[in-house]
């Protein structure tokens, strides 16, 4: 139905009779020349139907209107001096129309394709609609390129693609599964993965050696900008490695994948400590596009005379005082601003927030009364303050105080507008601890299957079981976690002493990982390896505000797809076969 695409017509054409095939953008009626903007998958052209040429084919267009299916033919013409539009790719030329077909008509449309004001839900349920925008197009055609960037990359590297099951076991991973019922085994479930974590050690244990899959996911969480129900991650591991083989991948991987998406990053990555992220960015994932970092005044607030810093400071391994420096920030920002800022903290918890301001006679501020001449120059010098700078000071608790000192130095950044544009930093962080502790539990901080750091005799060593380190990693991108990994267990032994410091009885243990302890049985290899969030990478890429732009159907914050309106009832013979009933919700 077509000789060319709209984008391959160019001045080359002049003369030639050409078939195009597409959607109408736009329709202009200039007293008598009709001109109409055709589109196809990624570019426009512009038609005109002249009745001077052709009557018959400006009757017909006479009735088109905008996302009208149209066929065309007609000859390439030149267009008049002034006329060009530079802009596009074919805005040197034009088709005048001897055969006008329209091969589908279209109802008027619900919203104005490419207004990015129209309420979401308006968009979503229309997504096809959507979807027919230049915007999309090119999305979805960069996370192409990227995903047949990865399989080159990976397969030059001597990696196997691999597909591993979509339904399988309901393990412990972290968030909720999705479960599948099983109509042949009545009141028994599978569950969809969230992750081919298991499977790819499995795979490892059969000696594939290296492995990859751009593999779906699926977590029943709470979802956010960057989270949707279902994602995908470019999942890959191999076997006999340390980490810093695992590392040399995953940074030739992420940058041959930018490069061929048009964009020039270090073949090299920064490396930091987990604890180091923490104590300087009050983050895991921090920005390093802009530095505020925070420095620790523990010691100088134990000397001071306000009894609440002093005790505070007396018990450095649960508390923190953090000093967060903001050069010329007493320029920039007034004593009502100031106080604001102790609002915005307090939202997450902070008791408050102490400032002071460097002056040209010196340190200024509400706090300097309860400090010696000696320690104010002690802040001054460890703080490194200029006439000019402002230092705000956060105390309590080491987590709370990390987290809203986090947030607050990214809240300042944003207001400062300090934060380079079209630039990616990239920052592995690393050795994270194994456990953490949330409501009142003991949990794997990335998953139960990570290496811990042992002693010289392979054992594991600790005294506070949040201090135990794990051979695990994430890679940080402007903020934002794109992936991460770790090296895996791969003992019987070690592994067991895992399931027992979660709390997993050998019982359950065998219940819920019997065939991953099985196969450990059999001579399993070292292995490592990573997952990169593809579509974390295409919505930073691109720009994208939120990571439903760089999925093709999107689900909304509430987990449902407008477009399908799922989830929704089944019949009750459905039902029937799968040996459910459902029950009404009990409300309070």
């Amino acid at each position: 139905m077509r000789t060319h695409y709209c984008a391959e017509v160019n001045e080359s054409h002049i003369g030639q009779e050409v078939t195009v095939s597409g959607w109408v953008s736009s329709r202009r009626d200039h007293g008598g020349l009709i001109f109409i903007d055709l589109r196809d998958k990624d570019q426009v052209v512009q038609l005109v139907c002249d009745p001077a040429d052709n009557v018959e084919a400006h009757k017909i267009a006479e009735d088109v209107r905008d996302q009208f299916v149209l066929i065309v033919t007609g000859k390439v013409r030149a267009r008049g001096e002034g006329l060009e539009n530079p802009k596009l790719k074919t805005g040197k030329i034009e088709i005048v129309v001897d055969n006008l077909i329209v091969e589908n008509k279209s109802l008027p449309m619900p919203f104005d394709l490419g207004d990015d004001k129209v309420n979401e839900e308006i968009r979503l349920r229309h997504r096809y609609l959507e979807l027919r925008t230049q915007k999309s197009y090119d999305i979805f055609k960069l996370r192409s390129k990227a995903t047949i960037a990865t399989r080159n990359v990976l397969d030059e590297l001597g990696f196997l693609e691999v597909e591993t099951p979509i339904i399988t076991k309901s393990t412990p991973e972290g968030a909720r599964d999705y479960l599948v019922p099983s109509r042949v085994h009545g009141g028994e479930f599978y569950a969809l993965p969230q992750s081919p974590q298991l499977f790819k050690q499995l795979l490892m244990v059969g000696g594939f050696d290296r492995y990859f899959q751009i593999a779906k996911c699926f977590r029943d969480e709470d979802l956010r900008a960057d989270r949707q129900p279902e994602f995908t991650q470019i999942d890959v591991e191999m076997s006999f490695c340390d980490q810093e083989d695992v590392l040399e991948v995953g940074e030739k991987l992420i940058h041959e994948v930018f490069k061929n998406c048009g964009f020039d990053i270090p073949t090299k990555f920064r490396r930091m400590q987990y604890i180091d992220a923490m104590e300087k960015y009050g983050s895991d994932k921090p920005d390093m596009r802009y530095d505020l970092a925070m420095v620790d005044v523990m010691d100088i607030f134990e000397r001071c005379d306000n009894a609440i810093f002093s005790n505070i400071a007396k018990d450095s391994k649960k508390n923190r005082i953090k000093a967060l420096k903001v050069p010329n920030g007493d320029n920039i920002f007034s004593k009502r601003e100031m106080k604001r800022f102790e609002d915005y903290v307090r939202k997450f918890g902070a008791a408050g927030l102490g400032y002071f301001q460097m002056k040209e006679d010196g340190l200024k501020g509400p706090l300097t009364k309860f400090f010696t001449d000696e320690d104010i120059q002690a802040i001054i010098e460890r703080c490194e303050l200029k006439v000019g700078d402002a230092v705000f000071f956060g105390a309590g608790n080491k987590k709370l105080v990390w987290d809203y000192m986090g947030r607050f130095r990214i809240h300042l950044a944003e207001i400062m507008d300090i934060i380079p544009k079209d630039k990616f930093e990239f920052l592995w962080v690393m050795d994270f601890p194994m456990f953490e502790e949330e409501d009142g539990r003991v949990k794997a901080m990335h998953h139960p299957f990570t290496m811990p750091k042992t002693d010289e005799n392979g054992k594991i060593v600790f005294d506070d079981i949040e201090d135990l380190e794990s051979i695990a990693y994430d890679i940080v991108v402007n903020g934002t976690e794109l992936g991460g990994g770790s090296i895996r267990i791969h003992k019987e032994e070690i592994q067991s002493e895992i399931f027992k410091l979660l709390g997993i009885s050998e019982e359950e243990s065998k219940e819920k990982f019997g065939f991953l302890l099985d196969a450990f049985k059999y001579g399993a290899p070292p292995h490592g390896g990573f997952a990169l969030g593809l579509d974390r990478m295409i919505m930073l890429m691109t720009g994208a505000s939120s990571i439903r732009e760089v999925i093709a159907f999107p689900k909304t914050q509430k987990a449902q797809c407008l477009l399908t309106d799922a989830p929704s009832p089944v019949d009750g013979e459905q039902l029937n076969d799968l040996s459910i009933r459902v029950r009404k919700q009990l409300t309070e």
